[in-house]
C-alpha cells in the first residue's frame, strides 16, 4: 500500500502546539509535507530552516517561499533578517530541536507498528526489504535514502502520516551515544541489529565498543516489545545480554543458527537473486530474494522476523522479497555494451568496511563471466579505521585471492597497503587518486568482464560508475 492518505500531514495548529511555537503572519490550515531543502521542497509543504556544518537554512528561505512553502519554521534569532517575508512563519528557539518535538508528537499519535533496523552494514537493504515486505498489510512508512542520524530521523518522524500501520526507521552512528537520543524519540516496537562489523572502528576501542553502541537501540525499545539479532554474529551473546539490561524481555536471533528463532532452511544462490525457505518462529516460509547475495539473505531473515512481530501477513511478505532491487551504490548492477558484447558493472561505491569488502568480493566471485571475460575488482579506500587502517587493508589479500579476481584496481592512501600485500602473480594497478584510476579504467572493459566497484563513500567510487555508465551504453534487457 503507498502513504497516500486524505488527511493533511499536519495542520498549523498542530505544529504550533507540537513544537511550542510562536505563530508569525498567521497559520496555513493544512501542510501538506515536511522539507529541509528547498531543491525538493514540493508545493504546501512547511520548510525548516535547519542550520547545519556547512549551510545556514535561513539563506534559502526566499528559496523556499518561491518553491511554495506554506510555511517557515525559523529561529527566533534569525527573525530579524526575514522581515521582508510575509508568509505564515513558526518561530521556534532552535529549528533542529523542534523538528525532534514534531517528530516526538508524530510518534505519539500513531497507532503504527514501529521497528527500528541499525548495525554495522545493512541498515539500508533491511529498511527498504521491510518497506516491500509489509507493504501488502497496510500503509508503509519508511525512512527516505539513508535518513538515519540526528536531523534524518526526527525528519522521517514528523513526516509520518497519522494513519501509518507500519512504520521503519533506519538508525545510524559514528560514535557512541548517538544511537540512545535518536531511539527514545523512534520508540519501536521491533528493533534490528543486522551485524556487528569493524565500520567507525577508528572511533572505537574494539568491535565490542562497537556493539555496545549499536546495542543502545535497545534503550528504546517499547515494553514488551522485541529485540531481533543476528544469530550467526559472534557477538549474539553480548547483544543479547545488552538488550536484557536494557530491560527487553523477548529477544529472538535469525540466522542459520541451530538455535536461531528465524532460521534459515535452505537456500540456493543465483546471480540475480536466491531461493529460500525459512522457519519464522513456528510457521515454514518460502521466499524468492530479487537481489542476490549471502548477506542479502541474513537481511532477510531479519525482514521475515519482524513482519511476523509486527503482525504482518509473513506469507505476503516473503512473496514480496522477490521485489527487492539492490540499490545504487550497494549492489546495483548494469549491463553494458562494449565491443561485439557486453560486460557487467556492480556499483559497490555507497560504503565499506572489512566485512563488507569481502561480502562483495564474494558477490564478484559467485558473478559468471562470458567467454574470456575476467572478474575484475576496483576497490578503494575503507575509512574511519583509525590505527587499525593498514593491517585491515593489508588482511583483504585472502579475500581478494579466494574470490578468483583476475585483475584488481586499487586507488586510495590506504589501498597502497593492499596492492602490497597480493600476490605477484595477481595484475594489480595502484593510482593515488580516483580520477588518475578512472583514467586508466575506462578503456578496460572486454566482452564478458564483470567489474565490481566498491569503496567507502568518501573516496568518491561514484565518479568511476558515472563514468562507465556514460562511456558505454546500456542492454536492453
Amino acid at each position: 500500500m503507498t502513504e497516500t492518505t486524505t488527511e493533511p500531514l499536519w495542520t498549523g495548529q498542530a505544529m504550533v502546539d507540537a513544537m511550542g511555537a510562536r505563530p508569525v503572519h498567521g497559520l496555513p490550515e493544512a501542510v501538506t509535507g515536511i522539507s529541509i531543502d528547498t531543491r525538493s521542497l514540493q508545493p504546501g509543504e512547511a520548510y525548516f530552516a535547519i542550520k547545519g556544518d556547512r549551510f545556514d537554512g535561513h539563506d534559502f528561505a526566499t528559496a523556499a517561499v518561491a518553491a511554495g512553502a506554506s510555511l517557515l519554521v525559523v529561529s527566533e534569532a534569525r527573525l530579524p533578517a526575514l522581515g521582508r517575508l510575509t508568509i505564515p512563519m513558526l518561530v521556534v528557539d532552535d529549528v533542529l530541536d523542534a523538528l525532534g518535538r514534531l517528530g516526538a508528537a508524530a510518534r505519539a499519535r500513531s497507532k503504527a507498528k514501529v521497528v527500528a533496523v541499525t548495525g554495522s552494514a545493512g541498515k539500508t537493504t533491511t529498511k527498504e526489504a521491510l518497506r516491500l515486505a509489509l507493504a501488502p498489510s497496510g500503509r508503509v512508512h519508511a525512512s527516505a535514502a539513508s535518513f538515519n542520524n540526528h536531523w534524518g530521523v526526527p525528519l522521517t518522524l514528523a513526516r509520518m502520516p497519522a494513519d501509518t500501520d507500519f512504520a521503519v526507521f533506519e538508525i545510524g552512528m559514528n560514535h557512541p551515544g548517538e544511537i540512545t537520543p535518536l531511539v527514545a524519540l523512534v520508540r519501536p516496537h521491533v528493533a534490528i541489529v543486522t551485524l556487528i562489523a569493524a565500520a567507525h572502528l577508528g572511533y572505537f576501542e574494539d568491535l565490542d565498543a562497537i556493539a555496545r553502541a549499536k546495542a543502545e537501540i535497545f534503550t528504546g525499545v517499547e515494553p514488551g516489545g522485541h529485540a531481533l539479532i543476528n544469530r550467526d554474529d559472534p557477538r549474539f551473546n553480548l547483544l543479547q545480554d545488552l538488550a536484557r539490561q536494557a530491560g527487553v524481555n523477548n529477544i529472538h536471533g535469525f540466522g542459520a543458527h541451530e538455535r536461531a528463532k528465524v532460521r534459515l532452511l535452505n537456500a540456493k544462490y543465483f546471480d540475480d537473486g536466491s531461493a529460500v525457505t525459512a522457519r519464522v518462529f513456528d510457521e515454514d516460509v518460502t521466499a524468492m530474494i530479487g537481489a542476490p547475495g549471502r548477506h542479502m539473505v541474513q537481511n532477510c531473515l531479519a525482514v521475515l522476523g519482524a513482519a511476523h512481530l509486527a503482525g504482518a501477513d509473513l506469507a505476503m511478505a516473503g512473496q514480496s522479497l522477490a521485489s527487492l532491487r539492490p540499490e545504487k551504490g550497494r549492489g546495483q548492477r548494469h549491463m553494458l555494451a562494449v565491443g561485439e558484447g557486453a560486460f557487467t558493472l556492480i556499483d559497490e561505491s555507497y560504503n565499506a568496511n572489512p566485512t563488507s569488502m569481502e561480502v562483495a568480493l564474494e558477490l564478484l566471485a559467485s558473478a559468471p563471466v562470458e567467454g574470456h571475460g575476467r572478474r575484475i575488482a576496483v576497490l578503494g579506500d575503507m575509512l574511519e579505521l583509525g590505527d587499525h587502517a593498514r593491517a585491515l587493508h593489508e588482511g583483504l589479500a585472502g579475500a581478494v585471492t579466494a574470490a578468483g579476481v583476475d585483475r584488481l584496481y586499487l586507488a586510495g592512501p590506504e589501498m597502497a597497503a593492499l596492492a602490497g600485500a597480493v600476490p605477484d602473480d595477481l595484475a594489480c594497478e595502484y593510482q593515488p587518486t580516483v580520477d588518475d584510476l578512472t583514467a586508466s579504467l575506462i578503456a578496460a572493459p572486454q566482452p564478458g568482464d564483470v567489474f565490481m566497484v566498491k569503496s567507502s563513500n568518501g573516496l568518491g567510487f561514484s565518479r568511476i560508475v558515472k563514468a562507465f555508465l556514460d562511456t558505454y551504453p546500456a542492454v536492453a534487457e
